[in-house]
């Protein structure tokens, strides 16, 4: 089979395609044919040794994946071959076959394409998290969303449309905002490139705070990290909640006299160890946001699909934060 190669540590130009063996699935394991894998930020850190885990090389970067189970091992017996799946992996999913464990199978819901499933569960499960149980978000609250056209931040948008939230989205560019808006935010600002110093970390302030109304945000979704999210801050409400999602503009300096001036709470999202410690509420989380989706309430944003050869370029894409939405690499037949 073929597969994307991370060999050595380096950027997306290090990785190489090559040939290896289909690998076997254990008793307990199942296979997957691949069709599509989602494009991560954690796919840019991973081929640099930056993630929080650090596979043995060869490995293939890809840790969300969309097919069909080709071969189960003889102790499965919640899956059959043919079942069309979501897979979460970690790693070892820009391939055309990966192993995993049936427990990290989701079904495919009737009507959502191999691609579209690619793109679906780590974004919407990872900001359905965030807004349920990390941020309480209600009905008629103000959620301001940074990062806002990304695939976290666009899932956010929708999920807080759908969850009767009155949704402000910040981006860096006008496309990125409109795209956001069209996806259900009521309105949008564009922020500067960052990194700032005080005086223009104090003006992005003002450009929150008009965007938000007088009263704040009662939620704030920030997967930008850096210069921002002191800046985002200051917008909040009395007793509001920052969500600590990502920081691919760096991870940030918070003076901590701001929760204490607002009552306010920062509370850190890990999807992937919620989904280990509490497998019964991630199972509800899937099966509301499979209910939205059928409901048309959400779906999932593919900007880009390349395929397998060109997987450097969509991680490449991602890096630079040229991306809207979710980037996909798909798989040839």
């Amino acid at each position: 089979m073929k597969a994307i190669l991370s060999i050595n540590p380096g950027g997306p130009d290090t990785l190489q395609l090559k040939d290896i063996d289909a690998p076997i699935p254990g008793p307990e394991e199942v296979r997957i044919r691949i069709r599509a894998c989602g494009v991560n930020y954690p796919d840019t850190l991973i081929i640099e040794d930056k993630y929080q885990f650090r596979p043995d090389r060869p490995f293939s970067p890809g840790g969300e994946v969309a097919g069909e189970i080709d071969a189960i091992g003889s102790e499965v017996l919640s899956h059959k071959v043919g079942d069309r799946v979501i897979g979460h992996l970690g790693w070892g999913g820009m391939a055309e076959q990966a192993i995993t464990t049936p427990d990290k199978c989701m079904p495919i819901p009737d009507g959502m394409k191999d691609y579209e499933a690619a793109a679906f569960m780590f974004t919407y499960g990872t900001s359905y998290h965030a807004l349920k149980q990390r941020g309480n978000l209600q009905a008629g609250e103000t959620l301001l969303v940074l990062g806002a056209a990304g695939g976290v931040g666009l899932a956010a948008v929708e999920l807080g449309k759908a969850m009767g939230a009155n949704v402000i989205a910040a981006a860096s560019t006008e496309e990125k905002v409109a795209l956001a808006v069209s996806r259900g935010a009521s309105k949008g600002i564009v922020y500067p490139k960052g990194p700032f110093d005080k005086t223009q970390t104090k003006e992005l302030s003002k450009l929150f705070k008009e965007a938000v109304g007088s009263k704040g945000a009662n939620v704030i979704y920030d997967a930008i990290g850096g210069s921002y999210a002191e800046a985002s801050l200051r917008s909040i409400a009395w007793e509001g909640r920052f969500l600590v999602v990502g920081f691919p503009s760096g991870i940030p300096s918070i003076p901590l006299n701001l929760p204490l001036l607002k009552g306010c709470q920062i509370a850190g999202v890990f999807w992937g160890s919620f989904c280990e410690r509490q497998p019964v509420e991630n199972t509800q989380n899937v099966h509301e946001l499979y209910e939205l989706f059928k409901g048309k309430k959400i779906r999932p944003y593919v900007s880009a699909r390349y395929p397998l050869a060109e997987s450097s370029q969509a991680i490449k894409d991602l890096s630079e934060r040229r991306a809207m939405g979710k980037i996909v690499v798909t798989m040839d037949d």
